[in-house]
């Protein structure tokens, strides 16, 4: 791992870095207040090494919305930051925090931007903030013979999976299909993918970390104590600090794994088939994972069938055949390749290709989960996604994504309705304007997210964080 000794590599890339300010929607004295206490903090001097961004600064639009998959927040009536901040070293962030609370301003934390309601980098309930965003803090150094790696925040799922597979092909992380996901963000809000069934959440994998809390102090697992390491590892992010790296535990897979996707319709039996799935998802092989979309295609409804098996084809083929025949599961259906290639498989394009985000669309999640470290049987995302040149009138896709959701009230998890933080859904309950907010009113959307231990999480953050710096709509507050 490495933190100090950064400043060499980081000394290499000064010289294409331009620090770069205008006159902003905020009196310039803040930034330059802002910038001035952060170099004066910092190990490294912010002038040179990092580029900050104002609403004027004619970069400003294309860096928020650089990492955002959902426009919708991104739209002129969403209260946009002060300015951006993107540290390049630790102490950056170490420094920004004393900073920020020197000037009394508030702050979002961005590490990929794959935020559902924008909470990273967009406010309903504070009128002036900053982001903190991490894209430069990318680092991966992976250890094969320690089966680790550190990672820092600003890595996505995308580069960590490819730098394992570089030292590695028989190494993996169970960490999300998606991989634009920022791994900062992801981890904090437990992450599950393709490989839960056998290894749990990327929560589950984490065996050190270190973060920024409140005072500005850099905390390892020793330093914060178990209660906080608990509460990062499947809390939300953006409530008890700024996570700077993670350390992983690599688990093992196949040189070759085996994958298929099958599309069944209702005149095939549709309806049939996924109730089976239903009754039979959590109690096949753990090296099986079977995921369902059903998506409406020419008035009728198709569903797709994709699966991973750490194992060859013949061995999925008896178990298909005997925990779930109505599939009719083929030969000639199965792949192999290696597990970084299914990854590529499950997002419709190979790893290694350059990222593309779906900038055109807009969408809004809901599903249900069960508490942290309490695995659901079916967790169920609900999504509708737009181009916004085609369609002018978006709260028809927002208001039929919510019909869907009551529609589905009766077959899901009731007292309470469960929700899965990473698919952050503000309708189910917001914090106080101001941030200020009571364990009661929190209560609302807390309970649904992670049950009996909400009451823990909001015990950690009154002994780290008491007056409630880090805040934002579904922030875990301070007891009150």
């Amino acid at each position: 791992m490495v933190r100090s000794s950064q400043l060499s590599s980081l000394l290499l890339l000064i010289q294409y870095l331009t620090f770069t300010w205008a006159a902003s929607a905020t009196p310039a004295s803040t930034t330059e207040s802002f910038i001035k206490c952060v170099s004066k903090n910092s190990e490294l001097s912010v002038l040179v090494t990092t580029t900050l961004f104002t609403p004027n600064n004619s970069s400003y639009t294309s860096v928020l919305g650089s990492t955002t998959t959902n426009l919708r927040f991104l739209e002129p009536s969403v209260p946009k930051p002060d300015f951006i901040f993107t540290p390049l070293h630790d102490s950056h962030v170490q420094a920004s925090i004393t900073c920020l609370k020197e000037l009394g301003l508030k702050l979002r934390v961005r590490s990929g931007g794959h935020d559902y309601e924008g909470v990273s980098y967009a406010s309903r309930n504070q009128s002036r903030f900053a982001v903190i965003d991490l894209i430069n803090l990318r680092r991966i150094e992976v250890n094969i013979e320690d089966n680790s790696a550190w990672v820092q925040a600003g890595a996505t799922n995308r580069e960590l999976y490819y730098r394992i597979s570089q030292k590695s092909r028989v190494h993996a992380f169970p960490a999300g299909l998606c991989t634009s996901l920022g791994i900062g963000g992801h981890i904090t809000g437990g992450g599950y993918g393709s490989l839960l069934r056998k290894y749990g959440l990327a929560a589950d994998n984490v065996v050190d970390a270190l973060i920024v809390d409140v005072n500005g102090k850099i905390l390892n697992r020793k330093a914060m104590g178990e209660d906080l390491f608990w509460a990062i590892r499947g809390g939300g992010g953006g409530s008890f600090g700024i996570i700077l790296w993670w350390k992983i535990k690599l688990v093992s897979v196949p040189k070759k794994v085996t994958v298929f996707r099958i599309t069944k319709t209702l005149e095939q039996g549709a309806k049939k088939i996924i109730q089976k799935w239903q009754q039979i998802v959590d109690k096949l092989h753990e090296d099986l994972m079977i995921k369902v979309t059903m998506v409406v295609v020419n008035g009728t409804v198709e569903t797709y069938y994709e699966a991973l098996f750490l194992g060859d084809t013949d061995k999925l083929l008896r178990i298909m055949k005997m925990s779930f025949p109505e599939l009719g599961l083929t030969q000639n259906d199965c792949i192999k390749m290696s597990w970084l290639e299914s990854v590529g498989f499950f997002e419709g394009k190979p790893i290694g290709t350059p990222v593309e985000y779906l900038l055109q669309s807009k969408s809004l999640y809901r599903t249900y989960f069960k508490a942290k470290s309490d695995y659901v049987k079916v967790p169920i995302p609900y999504l509708s996604l737009w181009r916004s040149s085609e369609d002018q009138n978006p709260e028809r896709h927002i208001n039929w994504v919510r019909e869907l959701y009551e529609y589905m009230t009766p077959y899901v998890s009731m007292s309470p309705r469960e929700a899965y933080v990473n698919y952050r859904d503000l309708d189910i309950g917001m914090n106080e304007m101001g941030g200020a907010t009571s364990f009661e009113q929190a209560s609302v959307w807390g309970q649904k997210y992670f049950k009996g231990n909400f009451k823990r999480l909001v015990s950690v953050k009154s002994k780290i964080d008491p007056d409630y710096f880090f805040s934002h709509e579904q922030s875990i507050p301070p007891a009150s």
